[in-house]
């Protein structure tokens, strides 16, 4: 299993990047994807969630209204647009998998998701 995330960087605020995470050695289409965040100090953070199928996504309020999770089963990746970024932002972004299915549960915790990835540094700095 692998998940390898790309896309980060140095970005102004009010700026955009997009990030990617790429899923290798498992039917990442039976899997509901997240991304969490990290900053220095701090417990890794729920950000965003999507269903496997990709019709049915939920965010942490803080992130509501400028992030977009997305995702390709054609091509098992995983997306994250970030969009009027906030120096608050800063921090290492990770994706992760989860196989199980909730009706009405969203899964917010690290330890609830069963694979991830190494991380790629967002950094919102003027």
């Amino acid at each position: 299993v692998q998940l390898v995330e790309s896309g980060g960087g140095l970005v102004q605020p009010g700026g955009s990047l997009r990030l990617s995470c790429a899923a290798s050695g498992f039917s990442f289409s039976a899997y509901d994807m997240g991304w969490f965040r990290q900053a220095p100090g701090n417990e890794r953070e729920f950000v965003a969630r999507i269903n496997r199928s990709g019709n049915n996504t939920y965010y942490a309020n803080s992130v509501k209204g400028r992030f977009t999770i997305a995702r390709d089963n054609a091509k098992n990746t995983l997306y994250l647009q970030m969009n009027s970024l906030k120096p608050e932002d800063t921090a290492v972004y990770y994706c992760a998998a989860d196989s199980r299915y909730y009706r009405n549960y969203v899964p917010k915790t690290a330890n609830e998701y069963a694979y991830w990835g190494q991380g790629t540094q967002v950094t919102v700095s003027s």
